[in-house]
């Protein structure tokens, strides 16, 4: 599996074992799951798409790139990325998780690719990881067609225009995990629809999911 895959990165791991890592959730082994990497990948991305933004659009002002920034920076962008480059058919889940559609859930992809991006930057260097981030960034690099408004802003937004402006309301409903690498499940809820949760990394992570997935029920 991992051979197949580095096949497709595009990347021979001179340690297989970094990229199984990438792969594996914390759900089918916390010690040895993807959470220390996908912390690091989260800042090796964060970097190739400050560096490429401001090489595509010279004449954004700061203001502009920022949200650029933030658009493709985000945990959306990462499952997109995850999913062109097929990423959820190797991840390591365990089989409760696999029975409840751990492999279309966007915090588990945007996750995992994070890791990827980390085992790649540490097993091949900053040009091995760029080169995946161009790959599978270039359509979202160039087509800024798209609401760059994060998901929470975008539900904010869509509650205050609603007769009676309830706002919605997020609550932490558990954490997990050691400090270097938690695990947060979040509730928001609006008045007139059912809660829904989101996880994340951190709690502005698992805010933002649960947002992205009670927008998909208000916007359908």
């Amino acid at each position: 599996m991992v051979d197949a895959l580095s096949a497709k990165l595009g990347h021979t791991f001179h340690d297989p074992a970094l990229l199984k890592r990438a792969l594996t959730h914390a759900s089918a082994d916390a010690v040895t799951s993807n959470e220390r990497l996908e912390f690091l990948g989260d800042r090796v991305l964060g970097l190739i798409v400050a560096e490429k933004l401001h090489a595509l659009y010279p004449a954004d002002p700061e203001g502009a790139l920022a949200l650029k920034f933030n658009a493709l920076a985000r945990g959306a962008a990462c499952a997109r990325a995850a999913a062109e480059a097929g990423l959820a058919e190797h991840v390591i889940l365990a089989n409760s998780e696999k029975a409840g559609g751990g492999r279309d859930k966007p915090a588990i992809l945007s996750g995992m690719c994070e890791a990827v991006i980390a085992a790649l930057y540490l097993d091949g260097g900053m040009d091995a990881a760029r080169a995946f981030v161009e790959r599978y960034w270039a359509g979202q690099f160039e087509d800024f067609s798209q609401d760059m408004r994060d998901a929470k802003t975008r539900l904010q937004e869509w509650a205050q225009a609603r007769p009676g402006k309830d706002a919605p309301v997020y609550a932490l409903k558990e954490r997990s995990g050691p400090d270097h690498a938690p695990r947060f499940i979040v509730e928001v809820r609006v008045a007139g629809f059912d809660a829904v949760t989101g996880e994340g990394g951190s709690k502005r992570q698992a805010e933002q999911d649960a947002a992205t997935k009670l927008l998909a029920v208000v916007e359908p």
